[in-house]
């Protein structure tokens, strides 16, 4: 699965500066209603919140991957931001993330759910791919590193 296929360029962002996870995660679900619905933002926030509550979804060295469902969705969404400050996540390893990737589901999609996470998760997992993301100059930039991203192998 290449995550080129839940990616489009008008939902990558770099640069961004928050003061909360609370703030990150509403600019994220801007960026995923893009895929659905402009007026979803607000659902998808709830989403997320909700998923985060259970547990965060900080991986650890400064990658986070902040996912939810949604009723209506047809297919699943993707959004990636690279902000300017890491941020305080409550990750696993306490460290500050700065790479978030959002992911939003149709309500009953548990396998697609799950596919979607383990590529995104290998993807973040590539030493080489998180350090081009910290150094990516433009949203292009960022965008086109995901499109053209291949696990090894």
């Amino acid at each position: 699965m290449r995550i080129a296929e839940i990616l489009t360029a008008d939902r990558v962002s770099l640069g961004h500066t928050f003061s909360s996870k609370k703030k990150a995660l509403e600019e994220l679900a801007g960026l995923l209603a893009k895929g659905v619905d402009p007026n979803a933002a607000g659902d998808i926030l709830g989403s997320l919140a909700s998923r985060e509550k259970l547990g965060s979804t900080g991986l650890g060295h400064g990658v986070a991957i902040p996912h939810g469902r949604l009723a209506g969705v047809e297919d699943s969404i993707g959004a990636f931001m690279r902000l300017k400050h890491p941020l305080d996540y409550e990750a696993h390893d306490s460290r500050p993330v700065d790479l978030l990737f959002g992911l939003l589901v149709p309500q009953g999609a548990t396998e697609a759910h799950l596919k979607h996470l383990a590529a995104i998760a290998e993807m973040f997992s590539d030493e080489n791919f998180c350090q081009a993301a910290r150094a990516a100059t433009d949203d292009a930039a960022l965008y086109k590193l995901v499109a053209d991203y291949k696990p090894a192998g």
